[in-house]
């Protein structure tokens, strides 16, 4: 995976597309949740974790330097129009990367995160993708709408599949890390319970792994960090700040613009880069017209 360029024009023309044909960005999930019961519900097969090898983020001739960006979102009740409002703001995540020079060859996965402990699909994750296939990963997302209602979710789920079945040159080759943002609004259950990943991905887990451990792998690849935007149940919530601040320190965004999010996101990379300060990140995004200056400004600040 990972091979082809990102062109807008595609995208605007596959967003015609779907307003012609009555389709929206999210065509699996409309068609899954309208059509049948909740108890037959399932991931898409291109982002079923179930069975799953590894997702490769590699170079190539066509992308030499690739730099692995995963955005994993929680696609509970709580979370809203989240989801939405991201796929919307693709092109200007894309667009800022690679035409303000934040990074070569950004190669980004999509996935979404639920609750394993009463959801029909906690986890899917798509693959590291160069091109438009990747606003195909996001349409292939089931938007559950389900949660359990106790104010965690399996956020440490994702966090395992991350750590233990993912590849990335850019950490092999290179030794960077790669970027990994979730985007929630709940906490993470304590441990990654082996019950689960037995369930979920199908790996013969035999203990349970506290949260911490399974960061400690993960933070060896990634930089890992944690969006909280605003218009979600429990924005500025305490309790979750406070959890989320405990295990990833200052890489816990808070956003007051949901609108904001692709931005932060693409600032936070050319930062981490090193190809940009805040200052120029946010003359980049006056440069490109973008409405979200002041809440990046903000929640990077």
């Amino acid at each position: 995976m990972g091979s082809g360029s990102w062109s807008t024009n595609v995208y605007d023309a596959a967003a015609r597309y779907r307003a012609a044909s009555g389709d929206g960005a999210f065509a699996y999930s409309d068609r899954v949740t309208a059509s049948a019961p909740r108890h037959t519900w399932q991931a898409h097969p291109s982002l079923d974790p179930h069975g799953l090898t590894v997702r490769e983020s590699r170079d190539s001739a066509e992308h030499p330097n690739s730099l692995a960006i995963s955005v994993l979102f929680d696609v509970t009740g709580s979370m809203g129009g989240v989801p939405r409002a991201l796929q919307t703001k693709l092109p200007d995540l894309f667009g800022l990367l690679l035409r303000k020079g934040y990074t070569e060859d950004p190669q980004i996965m999509f996935g979404g995160v639920g609750d394993a402990t009463c959801d029909r699909v906690p986890l899917q994750l798509g693959q590291f993708e160069s091109d438009n296939r990747m606003d195909d990963d996001l349409g292939n997302i089931l938007l559950e709408g389900g949660g359990g209602g106790q104010m965690s979710e399996s956020y440490e789920l994702a966090l395992y599949a991350m750590a233990r079945h993912t590849a990335l040159d850019c950490h092999e080759k290179r030794g960077r890390r790669g970027y990994l943002f979730l985007i929630g609004d709940e906490m993470p259950y304590g441990k990654v319970k082996a019950r689960e990943v037995r369930s979920v991905l199908g790996d013969q887990l035999t203990r349970d792994i506290p949260i911490t451990e399974i960061l400690g792998e993960l933070k060896r690849r990634y930089h890992v960090y944690y969006i909280l935007p605003a218009d979600t149940a429990y924005a500025g919530n305490p309790e979750v700040l406070a959890v989320w601040r405990k295990l990833l320190g200052q890489n816990v965004i808070e956003l007051d613009d949901v609108d904001a999010v692709c931005e932060t996101i693409a600032v936070t990379v050319g930062l981490g880069e090193e190809a940009i300060d805040l200052a120029a990140g946010l003359a980049d995004l006056r440069d490109i017209g973008s409405t979200a200056i002041e809440s990046v400004a903000r929640a990077l600040g």
